[in-house]
């Protein structure tokens, strides 16, 4: 299959990119490299990639009508995994119109550049965020979710509803993922879990939010892949699934579990509740185990190990490039 992923040098992206090579697809990825976060590590999570035959990069925005007619036309493509956003919930406070036109002005292109070239299959990654603050535990994908607390939640919200009236008008085949909060190697620097690392490491402050209960359904990245690939090769009409680990831990847990895998106590700063911020996340997803068979496997703590394990092991290599230079 010819296979287009948006977004694919990001850190879920690039995993999944590997995946597709993996099972002998053909995988294009469009990414702009913009400056969220150092474009240099997202060069380096398609450093294997960029190896084999079958893969392309392009370097082009989303809201370039033409550049994506001329990528789905030239390239054959099959299917979408559109995962390229502007992300972050604090960061969409601040530039709420570039998040809406990143997001979903993007979005409303890449669907339109696919309804003129057939591409009938497309998968939509939308984000926990949905839910605001839902007292209804677990979140079920039958929850309304008509409260976003960010404005990055409202374009996902947006996004979710500009797919349904694609498949309405069109017949496309359409699938939204809810991520709740993916973690592991190549995680995003400003994430929780890549930034508490890297500070209790290094000895830094950690701004602690809140009190420290509120509470987290965290994915490891091989489990939110799994559930990716199976939706891009299944059939549904038009459906919304959580992926996640239906298990959640709080953000003074998380800590701690991060201290003992890195061998050093955290230094706590503790601020007020952020605006933006929910409360808790917690996936349902029995939806997507029974229509799916997503089953994911990693527990928070291996997951956590893992992740420390490769962030040490990064930084090690760049203290051996700094020293042969």
């Amino acid at each position: 299959m010819n296979i287009l992923v948006t977004g694919g040098a990001g850190f879920i992206g690039s995993h999944l990119v590997e995946r597709l090579l993996g099972g002998g697809n053909r995988v294009v990825c469009l990414d702009n490299f913009d400056d969220f976060y150092d474009p240099a590590l997202k060069r380096r999570n398609l450093a294997r990639s960029l190896q084999d035959p079958s893969f392309k990069l392009v370097e082009g925005d989303l809201r370039d009508e033409g550049g994506l007619r001329k990528i789905l036309a030239g390239e054959k493509i099959d299917a979408v995994a559109h995962l390229a956003a502007r992300a972050g919930v604090r960061p969409s406070i601040q530039k709420p119109a570039l998040y809406a036109d990143v997001n979903i002005r993007g979005t409303i292109c890449l669907l339109e550049a696919c309804r003129e070239n057939g591409v009938r299959r497309f998968l939509f990654a939308s984000s926990s965020s949905v839910y605001g603050n839902s007292s209804q535990v677990p979140f079920s994908e039958d929850d309304p979710v008509n409260h976003p607390i960010s404005p990055y939640a409202a374009t996902k919200k947006a996004g979710e509803l500009l797919c349904h009236t694609y498949h309405h008008l069109y017949g496309m085949d359409i699938a939204c993922l809810r991520y709740f909060t993916v973690y592991g190697p190549r995680q995003r620097p400003e994430m929780a879990i890549h930034h508490f690392t890297r500070s209790i490491h290094e000895g830094r402050k950690i701004s602690v939010f809140g009190d420290g209960s509120s509470r987290r359904d965290y994915t490891y990245i091989d489990d939110a892949v799994d559930g990716t690939v199976a939706t891009l090769f299944s059939e549904h009409g038009f459906q919304i699934y959580n992926i996640g680990e239906s298990q959640t831990i709080s953000l003074g847990e998380l800590i701690q579990a991060i201290e003992d895998q890195v061998g050093k106590k955290a230094i706590l700063e503790h601020l007020p509740e952020q605006p933006g911020d929910v409360r808790q996340t917690f996936a349902d997803i029995r939806k997507a185990k029974e229509q799916l068979g997503y089953n994911p496997q990693t527990k928070i703590r291996e997951g956590l190990a893992r992740f420390v394990q490769w962030y040490l092991q990064e930084k090690e290599n760049s203290l051996d490039t700094d020293e042969h230079r």
